[in-house]
């Protein structure tokens, strides 16, 4: 059942209940819509229901059937660290499923994007077999794990958060890729590979460019890079390409675009976009 329609089967049920509880102005200005990663819900709560969320989690994870129910909060710091506030329950770390691939995470504290979904799928898509892959921003394994898994290309995963890099290392053997996927928990500057990778993941958003040049090393001649950054929309089409480009002729490197996608909205007047890009070496 897609989430449409499930959203339109459940709301009713959830409007029921509450509407016995809560005062009748506050019943249309309900959650119509939430994410579900595994068993977590995360619910966008408006200000005026502030007095009943916990009452109104509860319902909704009763209803939905979640163990645990999340206030949406701020995505922050060099990690990107979810935010959230715990309306209900106390379990936040769950195994969500997508495309095939187990995802461990702990919602509460880990970054999950259900809306990137068409991009981790695509990097199932592109990988071939046997190719090294350096993921220099892994997080749990978002972008990597389809790649070694459907992709059957050999991996190394670096993930400098000393948490997120737990689940990394069970995602791995959750997904039984142990044989072609390796986990370092250091900054992805600190690698000392140099000349090796057939394609690099730079899965980060807001100060990606500042590791252009650690990517550059890594690559061998005509690796393909595939480049996410947060870009204004004023800015658009020549960046994020433009920087990539300035960046590789200034290490005597030369780039071509490949492909380009919008992956979302980042905040107003800004956007998630991913560049592939093809590097030569002078």
């Amino acid at each position: 059942m897609d989430g449409t329609k499930k959203t339109q089967l459940i709301k009713p049920r959830i409007g029921m209940v509450l509407s016995k509880e809560l005062p009748p102005e506050l019943v249309p200005k309900l959650p119509k819509h939430w994410v579900q990663i595994g068993d977590v819900l995360i619910l966008p709560l408006r200000q005026e229901l502030e007095p009943y969320k916990h009452r109104i989690a509860e319902v909704y994870a009763e209803v939905i059937g979640a163990k645990a129910v999340l206030r949406k909060g701020r995505i922050r710091g060099e990690f990107r660290e979810t935010n959230y506030e715990i309306l209900y329950g106390e379990d936040t770390v769950t195994v969500h499923v997508e495309n095939g691939i187990r995802y461990k995470l702990d919602v509460a504290r880990i970054m999950f994007s259900p809306a990137n979904v068409k991009e981790r799928v695509r990097m199932a898509k592109v990988a071939k077999p046997g190719e090294l892959v350096v993921d220099m921003f892994a997080g749990i394994g978002h972008l990597s794990l389809p790649m070694a898994v459907h992709g059957k290309a050999r991996v190394i995963a670096i993930e400098k958060s000393p948490y997120t890099f737990q689940f990394l290392v069970e995602n791995i053997e959750l997904n039984k890729v142990q044989d072609r996927m390796t986990a370092y928990n250091i900054d992805n500057r600190d690698f000392p590979g140099e000349d090796i990778a057939d394609r690099i993941l730079m899965g980060y958003v807001v100060t990606t460019h500042k590791f252009i040049p650690k990517a550059l090393s890594i690559a061998k001649d005509e690796a393909v890079i595939h480049y996410h950054n947060t870009v204004p929309e004023r800015l658009m089409p020549q960046e994020p390409f433009r920087t990539f480009q300035r960046i590789a002729r200034e290490h005597g490197y030369e780039a071509e675009k490949l492909n380009e996608l919008i992956i979302k909205r980042y905040a107003p007047g800004v956007w998630h976009v991913v560049v592939d890009v093809r590097v030569f070496k002078g």
